[in-house]
């Protein structure tokens, strides 16, 4: 049995112009210990996954599918129940460090509350915890610090708090939404070590979310492309950066730009993009998502869901021009 199971997720979102699909037919599954990355661009469904994952998909959201925690169905479950899981068998690093946390409680009582809710843990028991979070996160002087308020820390150091209170109860998953946004890249490179040091530790599977292929490429062991609400490629780390077949992956990795591009670029020379822009929830074809923006775009495309067919053992693609995108593979450059 796995520790996460999830079944053919979808997440509809009510508006005044009607009900629109935001998550369509997620799948995946995680045992303890293991590491999957969700890439994709901004609105492609990344993040509203993640919360549904927590019960926190927006009130105008419907859930359905399967969310099932070690056999235990969570789709449907009462607010009292989400509350119960939320923050201590399954805990998220939130997107924004600037924002996420309460600008009017002390960091001591915002890293404490997980402590009370779900271990019952008061006064000094609770404050020394908190202590131990904050000084193995690498904040210095953490027991003096107990009494400031987030906007006395630097956004590196709220980041740092946001990984303590996620992982004050000892969560079985972490889920880490965008966690290196608004970083710098040596504070990036301190969080994301220390992410991976406290999951090797623990034994925590982990979901990271990102838009950044390399920081996916340097700390996962299995990812999930999405786009339009949709996972279209899916498989081991290291067999999608190697051989990305679905057109919508590779315009992602073709997009990142090397060294020589880079040089390029200041001589007027453009970088390679992703022609056209992600539609709307409303302006999403009852086919393929990305029907209209692929260069292998066919009437069907826009009218049939595509398939999901493998490519080698654990690499998924879904896509309904099989035959064209593995024969233009060898000519598509890609940078892993």
């Amino acid at each position: 049995m796995a520790l996460l199971d999830v079944e053919h997720l979808r997440v509809d979102l009510r508006t005044h112009r009607g009900s629109a699909p935001a998550v369509r037919d997620l799948s995946f599954s995680l045992e303890r210990g293991q590491t999957l990355g969700i890439i994709g661009e901004s609105g492609c469904g990344k993040s509203l996954s993640a919360l549904s994952l927590l019960g926190l998909a927006p009130d105008n959201g419907t859930v359905s599918g399967s969310i099932r925690l070690e056999g235990r169905e969570l789709v449907g479950l009462a607010d009292r129940d989400w509350r119960a899981i939320r923050g201590d068998r399954i805990a998220m690093i939130f997107q924004e460090p600037m924002t996420a946390l309460n600008p009017v409680h002390t960091i001591g009582d915002q890293v404490t509350e997980p402590l009370r809710l779900h271990q019952g843990l008061r006064g000094r028991a609770a404050r020394e915890r908190a202590v131990a979070l904050l000084t193995r996160v690498g904040i210095r002087d953490a027991e003096q610090r107990l009494a400031a308020y987030p906007h006395q820390f630097s956004g590196g150091q709220r980041q740092r708090i946001m990984i303590a209170m996620a992982l004050a109860c000892g969560p079985e998953v972490l889920i880490a939404d965008e966690p290196t946004t608004a970083l710098d890249v040596t504070v990036q490179q301190q969080v994301l070590g220390l992410i991976r040091e406290l999951v090797a530790e623990s034994g925590m599977a982990l979901v990271l979310i990102s838009h950044d292929l390399g920081l996916v490429a340097q700390n996962v062991e299995r990812m999930l492309v999405m786009y339009g609400g949709t996972v279209v490629e899916s498989g081991p780390t290291a067999q999608v950066f190697g051989r990305p077949v679905h057109p919508y992956t590779r315009g992602l990795m073709a997009a990142r730009p090397t060294l020589a591009q880079r040089l390029a670029s200041h001589h007027g020379e453009p970088l390679p993009t992703i022609p056209g822009s992600v539609p709307g929830l409303f302006g999403l074809p009852p086919g393929c998502p990305f029907a209209g923006r692929c260069a292998f775009t066919e009437a069907t495309c826009h009218t049939e869901v595509p398939p999901e067919w493998t490519v080698a053992d654990g690499h998924r693609v879904r896509c309904s021009r099989r035959e064209a995108i593995l024969g233009a593979s060898e000519t598509i450059a890609v940078h892993a």
